[in-house]
């Protein structure tokens, strides 16, 4: 059983992250989870509600250290949320 558990959390390690959640972009971004959730709620930041859970796109936050380092200035993270806000 624990050989079964060991193959699984290497393939689920060695796959890319989808999604993170809003404690994890808190601590990467180095701000409070508090800053984020109103951030998201205003509109101002990129996230996926599921059942009530709210978790940010990988790709959207890859998308935005792209762009900053491309242009090598400030970037808006609300240019990444859809037309309709938090989705």
């Amino acid at each position: 059983m624990r050989s079964v558990l060991r193959s699984r959390s290497a393939a689920a390690a060695a796959e890319p992250r989808r999604f993170y959640s809003v404690a994890e972009v808190a601590r990467i971004l180095g701000t409070s989870e508090m800053t984020l959730y109103r951030a998201i709620h205003a509109g101002e930041f990129p996230a996926v509600r599921i059942r009530g859970r709210l978790i940010v796109p990988a790709k959207a936050l890859d998308d935005m250290v792209e762009a900053a380092l491309s242009t090598q200035a400030v970037v808006d993270a609300g240019d990444w949320v859809p037309a309709g806000g938090v989705a």
